[in-house]
């Protein structure tokens, strides 16, 4: 009975040593490849080096073309409301996005005679036995010509797209708060 007893032991000592094991390999390769911050030139040297690159290469002429000027002097246009956190009044256009666009659930809007898109990131859902939670639920009461207030602490821009790209954090609607983007959990 002995013997049963310690032959089926051993192999659970041997496999949970193995865990144990791979944890601390695996654990040590992670310190390992931390970097430290890039200084100003280094950060330099690698945005050179990305321009030489076919993507970089196609960028540049999209920053230099009409169309990538329109987007960026839009980004501009807006820049001081978003570095300070201000209200910005704006007015749905399209409760859809362009089509082709990954930015998840989001809205076209105009912020003083300029299209943006208001992006809110991919839509997820709590489900709970009891009911549904969705953090977008009162965003998609929204309808076409609303009046609205908006916050965001950042404006984007990518080649692919047409407009600006607004990350909503804030939306208002007749002085009611629709929508509040819940802070990070963990840091930054």
């Amino acid at each position: 009975m002995k013997k049963v007893i310690y032959a089926l032991i051993l192999p659970l000592v041997v496999a949970g040593g193995l865990v144990f094991a791979n944890c601390e390999i695996k654990n040590d390769t992670s310190k390992k490849s931390t970097q430290k911050p890039l200084s100003a030139a280094e950060m330099k040297a690698e945005r050179e080096r990305w321009e030489a690159t076919p993507a970089g290469i196609k960028y540049k002429q999209w920053e230099a073309s009409p169309e990538g000027k329109k987007v960026l002097a839009g980004a501009a246009k807006i820049r001081t409301h978003i570095s300070n956190f201000t209200n910005m009044e704006a007015v749905v256009t399209s409760l859809s996005l362009p089509p082709g666009s990954r930015l998840g659930f989001g809205v076209m809007a105009r912020i003083n005679g300029e299209d943006y898109i208001l992006s809110f990131g991919p839509e997820k859902s709590d489900w709970d036995f009891l009911n549904f939670n969705n953090e977008f639920q009162q965003l998609h009461s929204l309808k076409v010509d609303d009046k609205i207030v908006i916050k965001s602490h950042s404006v984007s821009h990518a080649p692919k797209y047409s407009y600006p790209i607004v990350s909503g954090d804030y939306v208002e609607r007749d002085s009611k708060i629709i929508y509040k983007r819940a802070p990070r959990k963990g840091g930054c």
